[in-house]
């Protein structure tokens, strides 16, 4: 009943003509072909990595170095900031895209634009701009400064109303006593500023977003000053 002599094995017959679609592998040419793949693949990804880091420094975000004390207790010397760059399209609807009150600034020196600072926006276009004893007052009314350090301001100096004209701003440093700022040298035309701060980057114990100066009581910008702005 059962035949347990031998095995039965099934015979398969074959055909040249059955493997006509089997490709034939050799492995290491197919290697070395997916190297270069690969290789070629890494080059544009590094290229497209580098051309994105340009347009990124070229029109958005610029590193800038600290150069004195005129900002402390916010900035010291030494520290490495990233600046907006995106102020140049005055873009009205979000914060980055212009310049406000209390944004911290980097522009060329009006008397020698071969070089640059780094200050806080006080005043804007069309106010009135006055130093009462070391009070700042916008159209005559005071501007609270809590992020003043009453170390550095103890001097309480005396400056005459200034107008800020079109396009232009009222800008000084932090440091009160130790600041050459447009108390001394007049204003800062707006194709000067090429971008604002906005991240401490070094050194790393004061790594973070910088601090925007908060006015409660400061005036609202002029609704024909923005129209201007926009033009």
């Amino acid at each position: 009943m059962f035949d347990f002599r031998k095995d039965k094995q099934i015979s398969f017959d074959t055909h040249h003509l059955d493997d006509h679609g089997i490709d034939v592998v050799h492995t290491r040419r197919e290697s070395k072909r997916g190297l270069w793949i690969e290789g070629l693949r890494l080059f544009r990804d590094i290229f497209l990595i580098v051309v994105v880091f340009i347009l990124i420094g070229v029109f958005a975000v610029q590193p800038v170095v600290v150069e004195g004390t005129s900002m402390v207790p916010q900035l010291q010397d030494g520290e490495r900031l990233l600046v907006n760059k995106l102020v140049y399209y005055k873009i009205q609807s979000v914060s980055w895209g212009h310049i406000e009150r209390g944004d911290i600034v980097v522009f060329w020196y009006p008397k020698e634009p071969d070089k640059s600072y780094v200050k806080r926006v006080i005043g804007m276009p069309g106010e009135t701009v006055e130093v009462r004893d070391g009070r700042v007052y916008i159209d005559g009314r005071e501007l609270k400064e809590d992020y003043l350090d009453t170390e550095h301001n103890q001097a309480l100096p005396t400056w005459p109303a200034k107008r800020i004209e079109d396009h232009y701003y009222f800008v000084m440093g932090d440091n009160r006593d130790n600041s050459s700022d447009s108390r001394y040298w007049g204003l800062v035309p707006e194709k000067y500023v090429y971008g604002k701060a906005f991240f401490r980057y070094w050194k790393p114990q004061a790594m973070g977003f910088l601090e925007h100066g908060q006015y409660e009581n400061a005036p609202a910008p002029k609704m024909d000053d923005l129209r201007a702005d926009q033009d």
